[in-house]
């Protein structure tokens, strides 16, 4: 029975796709992404794992393939490496039978290719089912043949010295020896110990003449073979490279195909063959490297809603008239009628801000040798040297927050309460896109250090920030727009390291007030974890549920951010919300990533589904709109890898300014030497200010002492109070916190900071 015929990969091309790979008697057949390259066959668990994780690796100049059934094949390279493969069909089959015997073939010729055409030991090509056994057996030959010519080299050395000794003794004697009878004997016996070491002299010359032949006939053949090899990995970094490169590509491509509606989407994706579980050994043994979550059954399923709620001016049970125009985003009617709109207000010059910074030495640094002696403690009681961090403090780093801030003013025109939410709900993921590439850690704030933001003439805000405790470390916010909202937080960091990742636990609320609506919503930040601080690549995860609550309307925002995992078929860096009112009732739904876009999708009609098998709940079914793009991130600028991957916005945060206060984090001196690339003399200015801090604390301690109350006495006391915040009861949280008590932006139109500590 002929088998189908599929279409034939040409022999440069990269082949790719999803095989099942037998792992052991108890797992079977395991679902894993395999990829040919430059005659290299390699797999991963996931698509997702070939930026960091290749599970096993098989040369293919040296392997034999063999097809067992119309489904099934193996490839081995002589008994180190042996993968029993199966396709989803015949025809599948044959096209990676066509597209491995091809890459094989290109692979032998190479090989041979870089092989001495003079040399007397050159072969030509074995069979496909000899070529592993029969390079291993040459080897193998080459080897011991060698071993035997230094064995008879060692040999005839310890021979030569014996009988070199009893030549040398033999002359002593004749030299002695009066002539007489006893001369001839003498002459004879030299004689004889002559010849024999003449003898062993020239099996010692054979011998080495024998060696350097077979050196020499070998020698160039293993320099090409060693060059080869060079070019090789050289060219196998590059292939990684640029894998790397079309593996980010396809992750948005396929993030971009996942938020289409369902009906566009293919419902048999990711859908057939068992789910990834524990396999053989080659590459199912090391999970623990990664502390990854099971994956998460989605919570609710969304669906196209039926057409009718498509119509236009249809109003069905009401629900047009309470949302508004069908089908439309509220930015693109209400905002740009608005007379108030900042589209339409005239434009004031602004003041150009730089678009680069110098770029990042590159200085090495032994991690562990600072590390080992960390495990346990609290990060901020670390003593880091300027190689960990960026140039940046934490101050300027929760003034990120604001770079999307256009989200709050389109967020401040809506009239709808819920649309409202979608927007601040959006906001609060999009501060979280500047952080997937930024592994580097922020300066800690001095007590009492400040940054202020002040972007009126750009985008209508003003922004101030303050270290207002240094033990926890704990920073107050206050933001106020002209265009209408209010954002205030109060982030207290608490944070671990554990040998292999790093967590770091925000803790406090932020708030955003209305001013035309007066909503007032409050949330809390997700956990942040570093993975991979000792051995690997660092990168960063963002993990938790987030509740945003209206505390006017009873609205609330519940979204969730997916840990990544290597159990999940689901897009990495994953977000996922629901919209509902003070009832319960869902309004609209959200879903994206928090490092590229999200999109909002109208809720007409909801049901209870199926239940989820693993713990027997049962999903939510919501009929929902096209989805609509609310939020998408702006591109890095060029360059960003050479300059920490800071944003647009966070490339001017260090950028000196005029009339800022004397204790601003743009007046730093540690800090702005690593901008500038002198990390060495900022490692020591870090270590003095660090110092002048503890010296400072150690004094207001001494003093509170002095003026305590015997009841207070031996109580430890640090009665530092901040500058341009007051402690505050939050009525809505119930938390202690600081508020902005006013008068920083006064202080900075007079000049007047006599009431600023000296910090730096």
């Amino acid at each position: 029975m002929s088998e189908p015929k599929a279409p034939t990969p040409t022999p440069g091309d990269t082949y790719k796709g999803w095989l099942f790979k037998w792992t052991n008697y108890i797992k079977g057949y395991q679902r894993r992404w395999f990829v040919l390259s430059n005659g290299l066959l390699s797999y991963y668990r996931t698509q997702a794992e070939m930026g960091h994780t290749c599970r096993g690796t098989i040369n293919l100049a040296t392997a034999n393939i063999v097809v067992e059934d119309s489904c099934n094949f193996v490839i081995s390279n002589g008994g180190a490496q042996t993968y029993h493969l199966k396709a989803s069909s015949e025809v599948e089959r044959q096209r990676w039978i066509t597209a491995l015997e091809l890459a094989k073939a290109k692979a032998v010729r190479m090989q041979a290719e870089s092989d001495d055409s003079g040399d007397e030991c050159s072969m030509t090509p074995p069979p496909a089912g000899q070529s592993g056994s029969s390079r291993n057996s040459e080897v193998q030959s080459t080897l011991r043949t060698l071993g035997s010519k230094v064995e008879d080299l060692s040999t005839c050395n310890d021979l030569i010295a014996k009988h070199g000794s009893a030549l040398q003794r033999s002359l002593s004697e004749l030299e002695g020896v009066k002539l007489g009878g006893e001369t001839g004997d003498k002459i004879r016996q030299v004689t004889e110990r002559a010849t024999l070491f003449r003898i062993t002299s020239n099996a010692m010359i054979n011998a080495c003449r024998d060696f350097l032949a077979l050196a020499q006939a070998h020698s160039k053949r293993w320099q090409k073979a060693l060059q080869a090899e060079r070019e090789q990995r050289v060219r196998l970094e590059e292939t990684l490279e640029q894998l790397a490169k079309q593996h980010n590509h396809l992750e948005r491509a396929f993030r971009g195909a996942t938020v289409l509606p369902p009906s566009q989407s293919n419902p048999d994706a990711d859908g057939k063959g068992p789910s990834s579980g524990k396999g053989d050994a080659s590459d199912e043994d090391d999970e623990n490297e990664f502390f990854d979550a099971m994956e998460d059954p989605q919570e609710f399923i969304t669906v196209p809603a039926d057409p009718k709620y498509h119509r236009s001016g249809s109003n069905v049970s009401g629900i047009s008239s309470e949302l508004g125009m069908d089908d439309q985003s509220i930015d693109e009617q209400s905002l740009a009628s608005n007379p108030d709109s900042p589209q339409s207000q005239e434009l004031e010059p602004v003041k150009k801000r730089r678009t680069r910074i110098p770029d990042k030495p590159n200085y090495s640094l032994n991690l562990w040798s600072i590390m080992k002696n960390c495990i346990g403690k609290e990060l901020s009681k670390i003593p880091m040297p300027v190689n960990f961090n960026e140039p940046i403090s934490m101050l300027q780093r929760l003034s990120e927050d604001l770079e999307y801030s256009e989200l709050l003013d389109k967020a401040a025109k809506c009239q709808s309460s819920l649309e409202q939410l979608c927007y601040v709900a959006a906001f609060t993921v999009s501060s979280y896109s500047t952080t997937v590439h930024r592994t580097g850690k922020p300066f800690n704030p001095l007590l009492g250090e400040t940054f202020e933001l002040d972007r009126r003439h750009e985008s209508g805000y003003r922004s101030l920030c303050e270290q207002v405790s240094h033990h926890p470390p704990a920073a107050a916010h206050h933001a106020i727009s002209d265009r209408g909202w209010t954002l205030r937080q109060e982030i207290t960091l608490a944070s671990k390291f554990r040998g292999k990742y790093l967590s770091i636990m925000p803790l406090g609320s932020i708030h955003c007030i209305f001013e035309k609506s007066e909503n007032h919503y409050t949330w809390k930040k997700v956990t942040t974890t570093v993975h991979n601080i000792i051995v690997g690549k660092l990168w960063i995860d963002q993990s938790g549920e987030i509740d945003i609550i209206n505390h006017k309307t009873g609205d609330r925002c519940h979204l969730k951010f997916a840990p990544y995992s290597y159990f999940s078929r689901d897009v990495a860096r994953k977000v996922t919300g629901v919209v509902t009112d003070k009832e319960g009732k869902a309004h609209y739904v959200l879903s994206g990533t928090w490092d590229e876009k999200m999109e909002f999708s109208r809720v007409m009609q909801s049901s209870r589904g199926g239940e989820n098998g693993t713990e027997g709940r049962q999903k939510t079914v919501y009929q929902t709109l096209k989805a609509r793009e609310i939020w998408r991130k702006t591109p890095l600028p060029e360059g960003a890898e050479n300059m920490y991957y800071f944003s647009t916005l966070a490339l001017t945060l260090n950028e000196l300014e005029d009339g800022v206060a004397p204790t601003d984090s743009r007046r730093r001196p540690d800090q702005r030497m690593m901008e500038q690339g002198r990390w060495e003399e900022a490692n020591a200015e870090k270590q003095r200010l660090e110092e002048k801090q503890r010296t400072v604390r150690r004094e207001r301690e001494r003093e509170a002492a002095r003026t305590a109350s015997p009841a207070e006495e031996g109580v430890h006391q640090d009665n530092y109070e901040a500058l341009w915040f007051d402690h505050f009861d939050d009525p809505f949280t119930g938390e202690q916190t600081h508020l902005y008590k006013g008068g920083y932006w006064e202080a900075k139109e007079q000049g007047s900071w006599e009431n600023c500590p000296d910090i730096f």
